[in-house]
């Protein structure tokens, strides 16, 4: 069996304060080749999750601590949904549909979700990248961090 405790998610959201990435997970699967894959995603506010999508899964996760935007948008990078997600409000979880443009932004620092999707997982092909998004660790990430942060239903980010 195993056991998930309050001092897995507090040393969770301590490594990702330490993290180049600004987050870490921790695994509930055994490996990339389960055909279902669940982990608890620490991320802190200034993680960027560049936007993707999954061509053929669905994505699902419950946010557990903190708070969280889910921005979606169409193909050309306009912002058709925005919502927060935070456990303490009215919505404390979300799912994306498969060949869906999204991205989360933290608002909170030491936030923490859950996440399930169908595996297997294989780098190659779990995301696909938006086009109109910086790569992670780029010098042109921040700032693109920064506009998700204040983009409105509607507008483009680029």
């Amino acid at each position: 069996m195993k056991l998930i405790t309050a001092t897995l998610l507090d040393e969770l959201t301590q490594r990702a304060a330490t993290s180049p990435r600004r987050r870490a997970n921790h695994n509930i699967h055994e490996m990339p080749e389960d055909p279902l894959q669940r982990l608890f995603i620490a991320p802190e506010p200034d993680s960027y999750f560049r936007p993707h999508r999954h061509r053929d899964k669905t994505e699902f996760a419950v946010v557990l601590r903190g708070a969280f935007d889910v921005l979606v948008f169409d193909d050309d990078g306009r912002s058709r949904v925005r919502c927060t997600i935070d456990p303490h409000e009215a919505t404390l979880a979300f799912e994306t549909q498969a060949a869906t443009w999204h991205t989360l932004v933290a608002r909170t620092s030491s936030a923490l979700f859950f996440e399930v999707k169908r595996g297997p997982y294989d780098p190659q092909t779990a995301a696909e990248f938006a086009p109109w998004s910086p790569a992670e660790a780029t010098a042109e990430a921040p700032a693109f961090l920064a506009k998700l942060r204040a983009l409105k239903v509607g507008e483009h980010v680029s």
